[in-house]
């Protein structure tokens, strides 16, 4: 069997979670864009924020691997296993860091006012409120669903 690297990019299977992480990220580039009125690429690889890049990858990837291979493949399970771990990680362990580290953010701040101290803070914005776990699955399955359908008629073929 002859492999060639180049056939990882004429699948849904990548192209599926890839199409919607990019989408979450650039989402959120444009809310920043609105809000600030200043265009941030940093954007496009932060962390944290609406909707949840790492949930859209995740259950993208579920979704593209339940269309090609079948709900009830092994392929499937441990995709949806690994997107339930993401998506909880996302809305509680790094939500948690993020709070600690916004607490932590304040300490110093009513330090500098008294005392010198590094003023190097923590990032904030590290994990995702629930809403924004719920619109990246939704992202990601759309995304899917609609990349999937690209790659049944042979879009990169």
């Amino acid at each position: 069997m002859h492999l060639n690297v180049i056939d990882v990019f004429r699948t849904s299977l990548f192209w599926a979670p890839f199409s919607a992480w990019l989408i979450a990220q650039t989402t959120k580039m444009l809310c920043g864009l609105t809000r600030t009125r200043r265009l941030d690429f940093r954007y496009l690889v932060s962390t944290g924020g609406m909707p949840s890049a790492h949930s859209a990858m995740a259950s993208a990837l579920a979704t593209v691997m339940g269309l090609s291979e079948g709900f009830r493949s092994a392929p499937f399970i441990m995709a949806l296993a690994f997107a339930i771990v993401v998506m909880f990680d996302a809305a509680t362990v790094r939500r948690a860091a993020g709070q600690q580290s916004r607490l932590l953010n304040e300490m110093l701040d009513e330090l500098f006012k008294t005392h010198r101290f590094s003023e190097q803070k923590l990032v904030e914005l590290l994990g995702h409120t629930r809403l924004e776990v719920f619109l990246g699955l939704v992202v990601g399955v759309l995304t899917a669903i609609a990349v999937f359908a690209l790659d049944y008629i042979g879009f990169w073929r």
